[in-house]
């Protein structure tokens, strides 16, 4: 019998990524705890919902979180994915300045 979690699958993967954008897939599963090709299917889903668009950089992916899109779940479309992820620990990064 699979263990309660707080959170889906899909936060779980959304925050981490939010929090690490280099976190590669592996990387991934392995702190979740899923398969990898789960993980794989996660992200596509987070890609195809533009929760997360990727950029790659050389072999690897960036992956730059979207915190103004809503949250799709029944009774918080209103909500952006940005205030959930606040309130479980994600700190926006702000942009580098340029130092003149």
């Amino acid at each position: 019998m699979q263990k309660f979690r707080f959170l889906t699958n899909h936060a779980l993967v959304l925050s981490h990524i939010a929090r690490q954008p280099r976190i590669t897939a592996r990387e991934l599963s392995d702190i979740i705890g899923i398969s990898e090709r789960a993980t794989h299917n996660i992200i596509g889903d987070l890609l195809e919902e533009e929760y997360i668009t990727k950029k790659r950089e050389g072999r690897r992916s960036r992956y730059l979180f979207n915190p103004d899109r809503s949250i799709s779940s029944a009774g918080w479309e209103d909500m952006a994915a940005g205030y959930l992820l606040t309130a479980i620990g994600w700190k926006k990064r702000g942009r580098p300045r340029k130092v003149d």
